[in-house]
């Protein structure tokens, strides 16, 4: 039986670890990221806006090799990744996987660009939605711009065009700490049949638990709820282990 993983995602804003929703800064992690805990995956993802970085902020690409050398575990990298020059630049620093966001859905083909040189494994489909009056829309661009897709056809789409996982994230519930979209994920984990992780509003063990076996997630994120200590990663995965969910304890 697979086993189910768990991810931190780390949002880096101007070359410093904030959180998501308040974008607060964690100065004391920036640059004392998790290495040898029990988390599954890291993904780093490049939040800042254009424009808006400090004068001699640390660059994103110095963020990610540095992380590249001290991680022991998957290490995924999204942020303006719209060529596939791109996605060489950070593989070459070492991440093992690409997300992609507003980039696919202003080129749908970046998707199979990158496939056909790394391989589907190695790319992520980031999905960012919101609720409107087409249901879970697909939003780009920082959540600002409406694609006029449903969550599932965009997955869908995805998929087929070459990515090998999906990362579902609701940008109400982010930061909410009250629990993932369950409905939202059912239906991209019913449309598609590449790996699906989950994103947005986990607060407490059992919301990784009803991700897993109530959205039918292969994966569940977090920013938030750790910051981040190998104590409270262990928990969760003990938690998830006494619920039936098959994950690595060591």
């Amino acid at each position: 039986m697979l086993r189910s993983r768990l991810i931190t995602v780390l949002t880096i804003n101007g070359g410093v670890l904030f959180r998501t929703k308040t974008f607060t800064p964690d100065y004391r992690y920036t640059h004392n990221f998790v290495d040898g805990w029990l988390v599954d995956e890291i993904i780093l993802l490049d939040v800042t806006r254009p424009g808006t970085a400090p004068t001699g902020a640390t660059s994103f690409e110095s963020v990610v090799s540095a992380v590249a050398k001290r991680s022991f575990v998957p290490l995924a990298v999204g942020g303006g990744i719209r060529s596939l020059d791109d996605a060489r630049r950070f593989m070459a620093l070492g991440a093992d996987k690409v997300v992609i966001n507003s980039g696919a859905i202003d080129r749908p083909e970046l998707i199979s660009e990158i496939a056909r040189v790394y391989g589907s494994q190695c790319v992520v489909l980031s999905i960012d939605t919101r609720k409107t009056e087409l249901g879970n829309e697909v939003f780009s661009h920082f959540g600002s711009k409406p694609s006029g897709m449903s969550a599932s056809e965009w997955a869908r789409q995805g998929a087929q065009l070459g990515a090998g996982e999906i990362m579902l994230n609701s940008i109400e519930r982010d930061g909410s700490l009250e629990g993932y979209d369950i409905p939202l994920c059912r239906e991209v984990t019913s449309a598609v049949d590449v790996p699906v992780q989950i994103c947005g509003g986990a607060g407490a063990w059992p919301h990784f638990v009803q991700g897993i076996l109530s959205g039918g997630a292969s994966a569940v994120c977090t920013t938030n709820i750790y910051h981040f200590t190998e104590t409270s990663i262990q928990s969760a995965k003990a938690f998830m282990s006494k619920a039936g969910i098959p994950v690595r304890l060591s």
